[in-house]
């Protein structure tokens, strides 16, 4: 689901209700260390709930005083985000 490389962590796989909070929680770990990007290139089905994912940790990551950017994200997230106003919010980077 998860896995470090350097400096950021990239999600692979689903993610979906049916396995989000497993996500959601296994990221949280990998960013309480420091790791400051999140590459979302390799999942491979996502709903609404990969976006609650990706605004939970930029809330962490605020509360905790640490930037957190996004490489590669999804199109679908992309328009998900534009329809819920929250795309200016997700801070988008290169690896």
């Amino acid at each position: 689901m998860i896995r470090r490389e350097s400096g950021h962590i990239v999600v692979s796989g689903p993610v979906t209700l049916a396995n989000v909070a497993a996500v959601l929680e296994e990221g949280r770990r990998h960013l309480e260390e420091g790791v400051r990007t999140v590459d979302l290139g390799e999942v491979t089905e996502m709903d609404s709930s990969l976006l609650a994912a990706i605004v939970a940790w930029l809330r962490d990551a605020r509360r905790a005083g640490r930037e957190l950017g996004f490489a590669n994200i999804p199109e679908s997230v992309r328009t998900i985000a534009r329809l819920y106003g929250v795309d200016e919010l997700i801070p988008a980077t290169s690896r």
